[in-house]
């Protein structure tokens, strides 16, 4: 009786082994730039993920994008200790930035615009984000509503029609604006350092 009990036992804790308890990674990570440091590398053996393998992995998949394009990727840890790893398309503020030509979103949204984009760069940037996995069963109306929030959350205006000479003078408009926002931003953490210390 004492061996069969063991056994059932023995078996039970092989069964455990396989299961995993670990929660998936979901992490944005630079197309091509992967690399074992901390916070990629931390993350991924908190989850008993072969990092090496994953590094390489992630970069020869990504080799045909342009170095640095932030990709939301998805990974899990499977019971034979490899991995499933899921590549999406860029988030919707990166192609929304990079249509408007802005590095950086409005601080305060609903207050000032940071750049404009036209109903056309919406309608391609919605086509683009549907090929996502989570984005499948979406429409294309739907997704544009999706993108046009999106674009008031960044401070992006969408406009029927940009004139490229109007535009030019708005971001250069825009660059001074920035550039004095940072200056009060840096005038105000050197007053919070002074009183602090």
């Amino acid at each position: 009786m004492p061996i069969k009990i063991s056994s059932r036992l023995a078996a039970k804790k092989r069964l455990q082994e396989n299961v995993l308890h670990l929660s998936r990674l979901r992490t944005n990570i630079p197309a091509g730039m992967a690399s074992s440091a901390p916070p990629l590398g931390s993350q991924l053996g908190q989850r008993s993920i072969n990092i090496a393998n994953f590094v390489k992995d992630f970069n020869e998949r990504t080799s045909n994008i342009k170095k640095g394009i932030p990709l939301p990727t998805r990974a899990k840890a499977t019971s034979d200790k490899t991995f499933d790893m899921d590549i999406h398309m860029p988030p919707a503020t990166y192609f929304i930035k990079q249509a408007a030509g802005i590095e950086k979103g409005t601080t305060r949204p609903g207050h000032e615009i940071a750049g404009k984009i036209t109903h056309r760069h919406l309608y391609e940037i919605a086509q683009i984000k549907l090929k996502d996995p989570p984005n499948a069963l979406l429409t294309l109306q739907q997704m544009t509503q999706m993108l046009a929030s999106v674009c008031r959350t960044v401070g992006v205006e969408i406009v029927r029609h940009l004139d490229p000479d109007d535009y030019a003078k708005f971001l250069a408009e825009r660059k001074i604006i920035i550039a004095e926002q940072k200056a009060a931003m840096e005038k105000e953490r050197e007053s919070k350092m002074l009183r602090s210390g």
